[in-house]
C-alpha cells in the first residue's frame, strides 16, 4: 500500500457492501482477432515525467493531455504478450473498470495520459519489466522463482488515491485521484514489491516491524527497477533518486515531491508506530547499503540479489533485528566479509542491531 492500512480497511468494507465485481470478462476471452505476436509497442512514461524532466512544477490538471510535455513519453517494446491483442502476457494480465480495455490487432498501444488506456499500458510494461528484472538477477533459474506467472493487475478499480496488493486474491488494485496511481512506475512497482514478499513468505507483513519492512521494500524496489530501466533504455534521470513516487506525490506534497525519502535519518528511537513512516528507517539502510556495494566495486544488482534472496528467510512477523541478521548472513555468504560489514553498519546506523 502507498498509504495507511486504515484507508485499505475502509475500502475493503465498502467493496464488501457494494459487491463490486472486479475485472469483468477476462480480456483474452474477448471475441476479437488477435495479433499473433508476443511483442508490441506502447507509449509510456520514462518511470515518471518528474524524474525524466526534473520539472517539479508539473501537475495533474485533471488528467490533461497537455499537462505533461510529449518529450516525457517514450515508445517502448511490450514483451511476452499472449498474441490476443489485449494487454495480457506471460507475466501480467491487465484489467480495467474505467473506459475501454486497451486492444490492438497489431499490438500497437499508443495513448496519452488523458486516455484511460494509458495507465493500462503503463501497468503492463512495468509489471513485465519488474518480473524480467527479478529473473535477470537469477530468480527462477539459479535462485528460487518469484511470481513467475501472469499476475493480475486492476486499473482504476479503487476510488481513492491509493493502491494495494491483495495477498488473498493474488492481485494488485491501482487507484485514481490526483495523479492516477498507474501513471507513476514507482507506484506500480511498489505494489509489486508487496506481491514479491507475499510470494516469498506466506502472510508476510504481520506486526509493525514486518509491515514497515514491506513498505520500505516496495519503495526501494520501485526506485531500483526504475533506475535499472533508465540505464537499460538510456532514459534521463533528472530528479532525486532517493525520492520515490515524485509524480504521483505532486498532488499531495510540496516540491521537491516525494511520498517518502531514503535520507530522513530516522532510527528506531524516533519511530512513529506507523508502517509507512517507520519504513523509512529500513529503506534508508537499504539505500545506503546499495551505495556501499558500489563503493566496494560491486553492482547494485548484486545488492538487490542478496537482499531479495535473504527475504526468503524472513518470518511473517519478523522484527527489524531478525531480518537484518538474515540479510547480513546472506551478504556474508554471497558477497564476502566487507559487504557483510557494510550491511551490519548501515542497519546499526538506524538503531537496528543483532
Amino acid at each position: 500500500m502507498r498509504r495507511s492500512r486504515a484507508v485499505l480497511a475502509c475500502a475493503a468494507t465498502s467493496l464488501a457492501v457494494t459487491g463490486l465485481v472486479l475485472g469483468g470478462t477476462t480480456p483474452s476471452q474477448a471475441v476479437k482477432p488477435g495479433s499473433g505476436s508476443s511483442t508490441g509497442v506502447g507509449r509510456i512514461f520514462m518511470v515518471n515525467p518528474v524524474q525524466s524532466s526534473g520539472n517539479e512544477g508539473l501537475t495533474d490538471q485533471k488528467d490533461s493531455a497537455t499537462s505533461v510535455p510529449a518529450s516525457e513519453y517514450t515508445d517502448a517494446q511490450l514483451r511476452n504478450l499472449d498474441g490476443s491483442g489485449h494487454l495480457v502476457g506471460k507475466w501480467v494480465t491487465v484489467r480495467s473498470s474505467t473506459g475501454t480495455p486497451a486492444y490492438s490487432p497489431t499490438n500497437t498501444f499508443r495513448f496519452n495520459r488523458h486516455d484511460d488506456q494509458f495507465e493500462q499500458v503503463m501497468a503492463y510494461f512495468w509489471i513485465n519489466q519488474s518480473e524480467e528484472y527479478l529473473q535477470s538477477l537469477g530468480f527462477g533459474s539459479t535462485l528460487p522463482p518469484i511470481l513467475k506467472r501472469s499476475y493480475p493487475v486492476l486499473i482504476n478499480q479503487f476510488g481513492g488515491d491509493n493502491s494495494f496488493e491483495d495477498d488473498a486474491k493474488g492481485r494488485i488494485r491501482y487507484g485514481k485521484g490526483g495523479v492516477d496511481d498507474a501513471e507513476d512506475a514507482e507506484v506500480i512497482v511498489h505494489e509489486y514489491g508487496h506481491a514479491v514478499h507475499a510470494d516469498q513468505v506466506t502472510g508476510f507483513g504481520t506486526g509493525l516491524d514486518a509491515g514497515s519492512i514491506g513498505e520500505a521494500f516496495g519503495d526501494y524496489l520501485g526506485v531500483s527497477v526504475g533506475l535499472a530501466a533508465a540505464k537499460q533504455y538510456g532514459w534521463p534521470v533528472r530528479a532525486e533518486e532517493a525520492c520515490p513516487m515524485d509524480w504521483d506525490s505532486t498532488s499531495y506534497t510540496d516540491a521537491p515531491h516525494c511520498i517518502r525519502r531514503f535520507d530522513t535519518n530516522l532510527t528506531v528511537k524516533t519511530r512513529e508506530g506507523e508502517v509507512h513512516a517507520d519504513g523509512q528507517i529500513w529503506s534508508q539502510a537499504l539505500w545506503e547499503i546499495r551505495k556501499d556495494y558500489v563503493s566496494l566495486g560491486k553492482t547494485t544488482e548484486a545488492w538487490d540479489t542478496t537482499l531479495i534472496d535473504a527475504q526468503f528467510g524472513f518470518a511473517p512477523n519478523t522484527s527489524f533485528a531478525a531480518a537484518a541478521r538474515k540479510t547480513y548472513d546472506k551478504a556474508l555468504t554471497r558477497d564476502g566479509a566487507a559487504a557483510a560489514a557494510a550491511v551490519k553498519r548501515r542497519f546499526a546506523d538506524r538503531g537496528i542491531t543483532f
